[in-house]
């Protein structure tokens, strides 16, 4: 993790201070913030490779701060959650988080997360499925698999790094049928401890930025009883 940057926001500062030192013993550079209003403003002035976001904050919740950064940027946000709290899990999901973690955590846990996400991020394949592609097109959208970005009719559409990464597996498979299970393991890794209901909310948000009706999908199709595949002949 040498050379990466964190953004820890959490109005506990002892959890700041500790989340703080242990990634600089990994020698990333690391901003904290105390509310969120603070947390916006070093997102909209800063480039970061994570941001760690605690939901109960001063000012502006977790989820507002989620939610008014996925605006400008994609850049992977796990949420700070209390333990137990399916809700919030499930709402960070809603609001473009790509992970969580519960309270109390261990910050081996931690560390282990955000290196699960910067691998991700770096140009991959994921487990052989994604071939070497820089631009793959189907109809009016145009993947950019090497910029990570996506177009409809030359229009950009913004992505997370999760809506990204699905769309780009199904994409670049076109018309196989993938289960949300088998969509888990490929895109959050097998360690990741959600369950499918994860699929099914960047399924919900990925078809809101890419249809036209997401009620009636050309792209992204549910094969009822089975799973999701991207639809080639749009």
């Amino acid at each position: 993790m040498a050379w990466k940057r964190a953004l820890v926001v959490d109005d506990e500062k002892l959890i700041v201070k500790g989340i703080r030192f242990s990634l600089e013993q990994d020698e990333m550079e690391v901003d904290c913030a105390y509310d969120g209003e603070e947390a916006l403003e070093y997102a909209r002035n800063n480039q970061y490779d994570i941001i760690l976001l605690d939901v109960m904050l001063p000012k502006l919740t977790g989820f507002e701060v989620c939610q008014q950064i996925r605006e400008f940027s994609t850049v992977p946000i796990i949420m700070l959650t209390a333990k137990g709290d399916d809700m919030d899990k499930i709402l960070g999901l809603e609001y473009g988080a790509d992970d969580y973690i519960t309270k109390p955590f261990n910050i081996l846990e931690v560390k282990a997360r955000i290196k699960a996400i910067m691998r991700r991020m770096e140009p991959k394949r994921i487990m052989g499925e994604i071939p070497a592609a820089k631009t793959v097109e189907c109809g009016e959208m145009r993947l950019d698999c090497e910029g990570r970005r996506a177009f409809i009719s030359g229009k950009e559409i913004g992505l997370t790094a999760k809506e990204f990464e699905v769309l780009e597996l199904l994409m670049l498979n076109p018309d196989k049928v993938y289960s949300r299970e088998n969509l888990l393991q490929l895109v959050w890794g097998v360690d990741y401890p959600g369950d499918v209901r994860t699929v099914d909310v960047h399924i919900r948000r990925l078809r809101e930025k890419i249809e036209q009706n997401p009620s009636e999908p050309r792209y992204v199709i549910t094969k009822w009883g089975v799973g999701y595949y991207f639809q080639n002949n749009v």
